[in-house]
């Protein structure tokens, strides 16, 4: 496939001169405070990026996505804003609150809601097409923000703690600052994205949940190991502190990766490692049910 790196960079460059909103969260990127804690035994990034406030709060139930317009449709994005083709579905633009250097935001052309359900071969692709970058899924109730309109997102992936460990990990599991995680890779696709989409199945037969698990994905590709993917099952939303009005965070998969990110200055400048695994791990499908899920994805087919 390929290699869409030159595209974006040039998308990248253009939309920083046209579009001021863009221009802005760049600014706001590069003037963010990071700082690292040791969590659970492993490093963990926090991020202060005050302009995420609005993502990191925003109201996902029903009734709240459907009073407002859908901010991911071609109608009402702003008119600066441009972006690139994808295959034949999908639209890639810069995304304006980044986290990350290159933070894109890949959008379905059809309103259509969010679902893992035959994305496995989307994020496969589109990892591989960017290489240095990861590639995420965040489920519905999993940090997504825009839940009726299906997309994924990526970026630079160096600043993510948990990818270098995934690096040189065989899996399937991978435990790491609270959080737990299914690993798959492989050079196949077609195999890979059926993996992706067993260990899916077996998490949603081992939940209970349906459509889908609570579930967050991230993909990223290295020449000559083939495609990594880590699939993490969720317990919960958000953490109890968040409804309580104690915290602001709201983790979602590049929280999970251990680049956590923190949009109010009180929590940045508080935070504890031990809080931090403690909110990670609450967030995260609990250690019994993590191993049945991991014993039935080893069971042979």
């Amino acid at each position: 496939m390929t290699d869409l790196t030159g595209a974006v960079d040039a998308l990248l460059r253009r939309q920083l001169a046209d579009w001021p909103l863009l221009g802005r969260g760049v600014a706001g990127l590069a003037s963010a405070l990071t700082r690292p804690v040791a969590a659970g035994g492993a490093e963990v990034l926090l991020r202060h990026v005050p302009h995420r406030a609005a993502s990191t709060t925003a109201k996902v139930d029903p009734e709240s996505v459907g009073r407002r317009p859908c901010f991911l449709c071609p109608a009402n994005l702003d008119p600066e804003e441009e972006g690139l083709p994808f295959g034949a579905d999908f639209t890639v633009y810069c995304n304006p609150f980044p986290v990350v250097e290159k933070h894109l935001t890949v959008v379905h052309r059809e309103h259509r809601p969010q679902r893992v359900e035959g994305l496995a071969g989307t994020l496969l692709d589109l990892a591989l097409c960017l290489p240095g970058s990861f590639v995420l899924y965040n489920g519905p109730e999993c940090g997504a923000s825009a839940p009726d309109h299906l997309h994924l997102q990526a970026g630079s992936r160096e600043p993510l703690p948990l990818l270098a460990d995934a690096a040189r990990s065989r899996g399937p599991a991978l435990e790491r600052h609270g959080v737990r995680a299914l690993l798959l890779r492989g050079e196949d696709r077609a195999r890979l994205a059926a993996g992706v989409e067993r260990a899916v199945s077996i998490l949603s037969d081992v939940t209970g949940r349906r459509p889908e698990p609570l579930v967050n994905l991230v993909a990223f590709h290295e020449e000559g190991a083939g495609s990594t993917v880590l699939v993490f099952p969720r317990a919960k939303h958000r953490p109890d502190a968040f409804h309580r009005g104690e915290l602001t965070v709201s983790p979602a998969a590049i929280d999970l990766c251990g680049l956590l990110v923190v949009p109010v200055a009180r929590d940045f400048e508080r935070l504890t490692g031990e809080e931090v695994a403690a909110v990670l791990g609450e967030v995260t499908l609990g250690e019994e049910e993590f191993r049945e899920v991991v014993a039935r994805l080893e069971e042979p087919r």
